[in-house]
């Protein structure tokens, strides 16, 4: 099964994190949404969820995505998943999220192959609220 999927992670604490080539990123302590896909003939969304889950709660694993470096920080966690089966929406959503609230934390963070700014936004309740509202008339 391929698609899209939104990551949405809580960061416990203030910290600092090196992201890959793209360098330090500040984390500060709050909700946080990543947006991702897996479309690609070899990936399935369900695995792919599956593996930022476990990075996330084993804090291990090769570091392959910019996510990776923040799932496996100390203090994240994964709070819930949105999926949109059968869609490449990554762009989409990534706009969605960031007209709905979403701030940007660290330019070219999952977006190294389009042309977005960001698939890495801090959110807060209200964001996260406003932005699964508009998720219907945007399928």
């Amino acid at each position: 099964m391929k698609g899209t999927y939104v990551l949405f992670l809580e960061s416990k604490k203030d910290q600092d994190i090196v992201i890959g080539k793209l360098g330090e990123c500040r984390l500060k302590g709050g909700l946080y949404a990543y947006i991702g896909s897996a479309m690609g003939s070899s990936v399935n969304l369900e695995n792919r969820i599956g593996r930022h889950k476990r990075m996330a709660e084993t804090k291990e694993g090769n570091k392959q995505w910019h996510i990776d470096y923040v799932t496996t920080s100390t203090g994240v966690v994964v709070t819930g998943t949105l999926k949109v089966v059968g869609k490449a929406m990554e762009c989409k959503l990534a706009g969605m999220m960031k007209s709905s609230g979403g701030r940007v934390v660290l330019k070219g963070f999952g977006s190294s192959d389009c042309g977005c700014e960001t698939h890495f936004f801090r959110i807060t309740p209200e964001v996260a609220e406003a932005f699964l509202k508009a998720i219907p008339d945007a399928l």
